[in-house]
């Protein structure tokens, strides 16, 4: 007889959840694949960027399951995060962010793979094509991403209103699958940016008429490691937004609780839309400074060092920022999926000291893979746009 849903463990009910997910995506880039070669065959006739199409599709669904293997709750990766859990908070993190690192092989080896193809295929075109193909599942790859943060809140509604342990221990897989899922559409957009920049720095050299930038030039090594940090000022200042928006509203729900003199019960009503309010502030506050920082950055150093020190920028940040962003949302998915598999019963479960060192990884990975690490995708495509914008200006400054 076929169990009920209720009597699959933990782990099965992720796997299982796992294989529908993954069913969607076969049968997604199928039917791309096919709609691909149709499209291109009849308003185009040129097979070539089909096939540039195609790398990046291909590059796409291998980052996919290379970032479902490094976060997911049933691969050793997040297993072995939830073990060195029993070690205490530090090993935790510590794992936690060796995990995110050596996540970054595949995508950058797929990137790469993906340029050289495209490249060879269609050149600069190609590599445009490519970064679509990337994308070409887009409405696949929004409701894999937005599925993550409602079957958290669903776990969330599920714990409070006290529905039972199997609806919960449903949701909390649902969940683990959903940090999967979110990492997936994090690595999907990452990598179709880096294309994309990569097209924008093309762009840029044509535009700023910049043949060859020399390595060994003072202005293009400054450019580059000015590149290379933006990224890490970028991604300091959204999490230390994220650490000063936690602090007020930690604040003002002692003080909520300093109000009511210790009677909370069923009559206390707490001011919700007082914390909303907070950080909703806070976040505008606070990407204040990061976005006139990739307004900005650009244009001051092609004004002062000139246009190839800006090419240099657009490659550092390009390099830096690709990985930075890789790592952190894969370092933050494991670290979720690590206290799931706590949770569901694990080297103590909940309660425990390896799941109260696992809270403390994942309270990391948060802001990691929910605000600096997608923030990082618009920063290189951005700082490319602006570079191009200006790029006619630094010619006109060496021309005078």
């Amino acid at each position: 007889m076929r169990p009920k849903p209720g009597n699959y463990g933990f782990a099965e009910q992720v796997a299982r959840a796992h294989k529908t997910m993954n069913a969607g995506v076969y049968v997604g880039n199928t039917l791309m694949v096919v709609a691909g070669f149709f499209i291109v065959q009849f308003l185009v006739g040129e097979l070539a960027l089909f096939w540039a199409l195609m790398s990046g599709l291909v590059a796409g669904f291998l980052i996919s399951v290379s970032t479902q293997y490094y976060t997911s709750a049933d691969h050793k990766p997040a297993q072995r995060i939830a073990r060195s859990a029993e070690s205490g908070a530090g090993v935790t993190i510590i794992d936690g962010l060796g995990v995110g690192m050596m996540s970054t092989i595949f995508p950058v080896l797929l990137v790469v793979g993906a340029t050289i193809a495209s490249y060879a295929l269609a050149d600069l075109f190609g590599i445009a094509i490519a970064a679509l193909g990337m994308l070409i599942n887009l409405a696949l790859l929004l409701s894999m991403d937005c599925y993550g943060p409602i079957a958290d809140n669903a776990a969330g509604i599920a714990e409070m209103a006290d529905l039972g342990e199997d609806v919960r221990e449903r949701c909390e897989a649902l969940d683990a699958v959903g940090n999967t899922t979110a990492a997936l559409g994090k690595g999907f957009s990452i990598g179709s940016a880096a294309l994309a920049a990569l097209a924008w720095v093309a762009t840029y050299f044509q535009v700023a008429e910049i043949e060859v930038a020399d390595i060994a030039s003072v202005p293009v090594i400054a450019g580059v490691f000015i590149g290379g940090l933006l990224p890490f000022v970028f991604s300091a200042l959204a999490m230390g937004g994220v650490g000063l928006g936690a602090f007020e509203i930690v604040a003002e729900v002692r003080r909520q609780f300093k109000a009511a003199d210790g009677k909370i019960d069923a009559n206390f009503k707490p001011d919700y839309v007082r914390c909303v309010d907070i950080a909703t502030k806070r976040a505008l506050k606070s990407m204040m400074v990061p976005g006139l920082l990739v307004l900005v950055v650009p244009v001051a150093l092609g004004f002062t060092l000139g246009g190839e020190a800006v090419a240099g920028l657009l490659v550092g940040s390009l390099v830096t920022g690709f990985l930075l962003a890789v790592m952190m949302a894969n370092s933050g998915g494991a670290w979720d999926n690590a206290k799931k598999y706590i949770e569901a019963g694990n080297y103590g479960g909940k309660g425990s000291d390896a799941h109260k060192a696992s809270v403390v990884g994942d309270t990391i990975g948060d802001p990691f893979k929910d605000t600096a690490g997608p923030a990082l995708n618009i920063l290189i495509k951005l700082v490319g746009k602006v570079a191009v914008i200006f790029g006619p200006i630094f010619v006109a400054l060496v021309v005078l």
